[in-house]
């Protein structure tokens, strides 16, 4: 049976959605899982250190991969290495010693992350191999392009933050070692809709070489630079400093926590998928080019630092994190959007996986270096507001670099058009 783009890219969608409701859902399991057991924040967040450097790994020679033997092998080897993870997690008792705890779920967390970037790299990809390209109606083309990719990456972030909370209900519902089970069940019916995809969807032409996997454009090299710094920045104050100082400062609970940054991860995915409409609300017809990525990396610049500057002046945190958490997530989405749609346009639909490939290697890279600093500055600070300042100015710092990155980014010479898709 001979599936139609529209088909391939609906069941890459579908099985890209019940993945990342696993992923959301197992990283809040972990979480709350762990802290009831009475395990700090800063060592529940180290659990996920191996989930982010295997994602380096994991997206350098995925790309190749899927360049050489077909997106297919990578979408299914992502699924089933998630499943593997998620029944794995199932014996995990609390009369485990600690060390063996920690060890074995970061091995668990290893495979997660391997096979997060391995799926996310397959579905991303999908997009640029499903869809024809013509020279006629290019400005068509890159809105059409830009649409469908906002709304894939936009639509995972919201199912991620759905996922957190689908993690609570479940661990509330049915406990920890059952609701791993559960989406284990739950993610192998979506890979059984998998087995129709085409062999061949992604593979290059002419078998990509080991020497291949490092990109050679200029484009692609200055924007995953900033890429690189631009999570970085997110996460060197997201993920271990902010749920440490909601606890501590703030006094809230790991529930409280838990649904807070699940509602931010929902709508910042919602702005995420609503890029294009808001560039058009805004009279921004075209579609983004350098331009774009320089203006949205200046302004989110400075809103790391304002929230700096407003706890150094003792307001209060939590209207200080809530505003600025809100703003950053807005500005920070149409900045990931518009990077997501960048990566496609610099590259063609035969080397697509080892662009991508290469790039989200950049991203994962720069969230294990957030990650790390998030941990390490926050412990420097005498409290946790000065902690939580020099996290948050290194933020500032490491999205100033992202800006000074994509100075050197080249201009769409020939950009990508669809004709007569129905994406």
């Amino acid at each position: 049976m001979k599936l139609s783009s529209l088909q391939q890219y609906g069941i890459v969608t579908a099985n890209y959605w019940a993945f990342t409701l696993t992923d959301g859902a197992l990283r809040m399991l972990v979480v709350f899982h762990f802290h009831q057991l009475g395990y700090t924040a800063l060592e529940i967040a180290f659990l996920f250190l191996f989930y982010e450097f295997f994602g380096i790994i994991t997206n350098l020679y995925g790309g190749w991969i899927g360049a050489r033997y077909g997106l297919r092998l990578t979408l299914w080897a992502g699924t089933l290495l998630q499943i593997g993870a998620l029944l794995m997690l199932v014996p995990v008792a609390a009369s485990w010693p600690k060390l063996l705890s920690v060890s074995y779920v970061m091995v668990a967390q290893a495979i997660s992350g391997i096979a997060k970037d391995l799926n996310k790299m397959s579905a991303k990809s999908a997009i640029k191999t499903v869809v024809s390209e013509t020279p006629e109606e290019e400005q068509k083309g890159k809105k059409q392009l830009f649409k469908w990719v906002a709304v894939l990456t936009g639509s995972k972030n919201a199912l991620k933050g759905v996922g957190f909370f689908l993690g609570g209900v479940l661990l509330i519902g049915f406990g920890f070692n059952k609701a791993v089970e559960l989406m284990a069940f739950g993610l192998a019916l979506s890979f059984v809709l998998t087995l129709v995809l085409p062999g061949d969807m992604g593979r290059m032409k002419k078998k990509p070489m080991f020497k291949d996997l490092f990109s050679k454009s200029k484009g692609i090299n200055a924007l995953s630079m900033a890429r690189f710094f631009l999570f970085g920045a997110r996460d060197v104050w997201f993920v271990v400093a902010l749920p440490v100082f909601l606890e501590t400062s703030l006094n809230w609970n790991f529930s409280e926590i838990g649904a807070f940054l699940g509602l931010w991860v929902i709508g910042y995915g919602f702005v995420q998928a609503l890029a294009p409409t808001l560039r058009n609300v805004w009279g921004k017809k075209s579609s983004p080019g350098v331009s774009t990525v320089k203006f949205w990396s200046a302004v989110l610049t400075a809103i790391p630092g304002l929230i700096a500057i407003a706890l150094w002046r003792q307001s209060d945190p939590g209207i200080a994190i809530t505003a600025g958490l809100i703003a950053f997530g807005v500005v920070f989405a149409m900045n990931s959007s518009i990077h997501s749609y960048m990566v496609l346009a610099y590259t063609d639909a035969d080397s697509v996986s080892l662009n991508v490939g290469f790039y989200y290697m950049a991203n994962a890279a720069g969230r294990l270096l957030g990650t790390l600093l998030s941990g390490a500055l926050f412990m420097l600070g005498e409290n946790a507001t000065i902690g939580m300042q020099l996290c948050l100015w290194c933020s500032s710092v490491l999205v100033l670099f992202s800006w000074l990155s994509s100075l050197r980014l080249p201009s769409l010479i020939n950009p990508v058009s669809l004709k007569g898709s129905s994406l």
